[in-house]
């Protein structure tokens, strides 16, 4: 992601020098000039970059079956149903990230019953180890969908203030090592505002190209659901003298 470069701006006139200018400037002007203006600022733009990988991961398993008789499909769909009921709750997922969907009819001369878990995931971990214990137990009998990895609406906007917070403390840093350089110091802050977010989806630092023949791995599906957020801020600080401090002390 391309970064818009730093700005600074800094004015280090004094309050008399600055009147006098600025009443120079003005002069022939309808409207008065603003108090804002005599101001010793120092006015500084910065960027900050969050990346953060996603905190949900959704995963459906399907299983289903297709006898003669009513009864024989729905046990059969039954018994496997119960036994990936119980895994779950044997990872410590709770009952409100568990959703059940099930679908009974007549197909030609058979009845067909299948039956969905969806269940939510917050340790992924845990997922993995549910995904590889129902394929060994369970086998062909069950298909084991590919996680859907995203972010909470919550997750979403933590990423956003802190982009935002990183790069005020950067503005503030900038404008610090400004006012050293230049003999100041760096005062209150009397403008922030936060002038661009950009967002995207996986991480920055991926570059491979991706092998379409291949299924992705569980760590490539996390990074490609990353979420990348840059904030760019603009912020004016107060500039005080040395020399102005060392009289007030």
């Amino acid at each position: 992601m391309a970064i818009t470069p730093a700005q600074v701006f800094a004015s280090l006139l004094s309050d008399q020098e600055k009147s006098k200018r600025y009443r120079s400037e003005c002069r022939g002007a309808k409207s008065p000039p603003s108090s804002a203006a005599a101001e010793r600022e120092v006015q500084v733009s910065a960027s900050a970059q969050v990346s953060a990988p996603p905190n949900r991961a959704r995963l459906c398993v399907l299983v289903g079956s297709r006898k003669e008789a009513a009864v024989a499909a729905k046990s059969s769909v039954n018994r496997r149903l119960d036994y990936i009921l119980q895994s779950v709750r044997a990872h410590g997922v709770r009952e409100d990230s568990v959703t059940v969907t099930k679908d009974f009819r007549r197909v030609e001369n058979a009845y067909q019953m299948e039956a969905e878990v969806c269940v939510i995931f917050s340790d992924f971990g845990k997922m993995e180890n549910l995904c590889n214990l129902l394929v060994e137990k369970l086998d062909s009998s069950v298909v084991v969908g590919s996680p859907q990895f995203y972010h909470t609406t919550e997750a979403v906007e933590t990423i956003r203030r802190q982009a935002c917070l990183r790069a005020v403390a950067n503005s503030r840093r900038k404008a610090f090592e400004v006012c050293r350089l230049l003999g100041q110091t760096l005062g209150r802050p009397l403008i922030v505002r936060e002038e661009e977010t950009k967002e995207s989806d996986g991480l920055t630092s991926e570059t491979a190209t991706p092998d379409n023949t291949r299924s992705l791995t569980i760590q490539q599906q996390i990074n490609n659901a990353s979420v990348t957020v840059c904030s760019k801020v603009f912020v004016t600080f107060e500039l005080k003298s040395k020399d102005n401090l060392k009289r007030n002390n």
